[in-house]
């Protein structure tokens, strides 16, 4: 096998083509059902809420590739191909007999792989003539990344961002207003949604699920304006797929094919991204890679979830979409790592987990910035809160290897780097850092008043 640290590919072979992973599946995810009706949506029921083109792709489960427009495959030249990188010193770290890859996404010009959905979904709406766009984000990947794809089409943006991270993480704010986005504190008193909440919970500092409430409803009130996500529905994963389609032929460079792929879990996005190209060979070849979702365990909806039609968002905005899920109202730990913290799966991801396609390993959050840490200093990366998740995971899945004394390949997903997460850090060095434990009771009081629709 090739000694080479680092695996790169030309611009030449970034992929024409997103991969479809529902087309394929064995059993297509449930549908997206309207709450109203309790009838299954079609794509033309989105329009009002998202682009007409990410509509189609939303509810597209029979094409099994989707072309690329030339002019989102310009814009991802900035950036792509991302490296792929064997973490020889993490592996002598760890003294295992493991190979450890990982998938570089920190080196797009918003720090994260954000930007793999966030071109395609501004490309979108200026070719249809949409001038403004509204969207929620966590701890600020998404919101950068859209703020710069708007900027790169010449659409205006307004963000919701969760207040805890607005706090937390000053400079992910910063870098959107950079890029020419308003950004918004939420829940704020600028929608009905977020002013009843506020009523409700004076003292309370945001959810994702509220957010997308936010900017769903800024959306729909707004003359020329849509809403855009950057996780959990199927449109975005089939973005993402661009990290795995080009993580393929690096591990063939390699000489390797991975036992075990590996990515942080919020909605969905980077794991789908790495894992879904990969796992085409378990459904069509019966190859026996296995899936790993690194999710919090303050926020374990594919661990201790259920399985049960729910709202995408707070205030019951969204189509009920079938996922695992902590329940809409589910308000979770303020954990520093922000965009993991949504109380549901995406459907896809859902219904594969479902027929045990991929499994899923919740982490503490002292044990992420453990890894994360272990990565810097070996690396030389600090990564993302989130991405330390991933790192997390496969370090158990190194140190396995190692108790177990067999060779493993594990490929992991680097989905961004932490350098405005910097403040998280330091915090962790300082040992003010804890974990956050969640009863079976705590679950129950947001999933038992759930309808039960499946």
């Amino acid at each position: 096998m090739s000694k080479m640290k680092k695996f790169l590919l030309s611009e030449n072979e970034i992929p024409t083509q997103w991969y479809n992973i529902t087309a394929e599946m064995p059993n297509k995810p449930l549908p997206l059902i309207n709450p109203g009706t309790k009838e299954a949506l079609k794509p033309e029921d989105l329009f009002p809420i998202f682009s007409q083109e990410v509509s189609r792709q939303e509810m597209n489960n029979t094409d099994v590739w989707i072309d690329i427009p030339d002019e989102v495959r310009e814009k991802y030249m900035i950036y792509r191909p991302t490296p792929l990188v064997r973490a020889y010193n993490l592996e002598k770290a760890l003294d295992t007999p493991a190979h450890i890859y990982f998938k570089n996404e920190s080196v797009s010009p918003v720090g994260s792989h954000k930007l793999n959905s966030a071109l395609p979904q501004a490309y979108y709406c200026k070719k249809e003539g949409i001038t403004n766009i509204t969207t929620e984000t966590g701890a600020g990947q998404w919101g950068t990344a859209l703020a710069f794809a708007t900027k790169a089409f010449g659409l205006e943006l307004a963000v919701y961002m969760v207040k805890i991270s607005y706090e937390q993480k000053p400079y992910r704010r910063s870098l959107m207003q950079t890029w020419g986005a308003q950004v918004i504190a939420s829940p704020s008193m600028s929608t009905k949604a977020g002013r009843k909440i506020i009523t409700e919970h004076p003292n309370y500092q945001g959810s994702l699920g509220t957010a997308i409430s936010e900017a769903i409803e800024l959306a729909l009130s707004t003359p020329n304006c849509r809403y855009t996500l950057g996780s959990v529905l199927n449109h975005v994963m089939l973005h993402q797929t661009v990290i795995g389609l080009e993580a393929e032929k690096q591990m063939e460079m390699a000489g390797e094919y991975p036992d075990v792929v590996i990515g942080c879990f919020g909605g969905g996005s980077n794991f789908s991204g790495i894992s879904f190209p990969f796992m085409r060979h378990n459904i069509k070849n019966n190859a026996k890679t296995r899936f790993i979702a690194a999710e919090p365990a303050s926020c374990p909806k594919l661990t201790r979830g259920v399985f049960q039609y729910d709202f995408g968002d707070e205030a019951g905005y969204t189509p009920l979409i079938p996922m695992f899920t902590l329940g809409h109202n589910f308000a979770p730990a303020h954990i520093h790592a922000g965009g993991l913290r949504y109380h549901g799966a995406g459907s896809v991801v859902s219904q594969l987990m479902k027929d045990g396609y991929m499994e899923a390993m919740d982490i503490p959050q002292l044990e992420s910035f453990e890894a994360g840490v272990l990565f810097a200093q070996t690396e030389g990366i600090v990564p993302a809160p989130e991405s330390a998740h991933a790192i997390a995971s496969a370090v158990r899945e190194a140190k396995n290897a190692k108790e177990e004394g067999v060779k493993k390949t594990i490929l992991f997903n680097l989905s961004g780097h932490g350098f405005v997460d910097m403040s998280a850090y330091d915090q962790f060095l300082a040992g003010d850092l804890r974990n956050y434990e969640l009863t079976a009771d705590d679950i129950a009081k947001t999933t038992e008043i759930l309808e039960r629709i499946v």
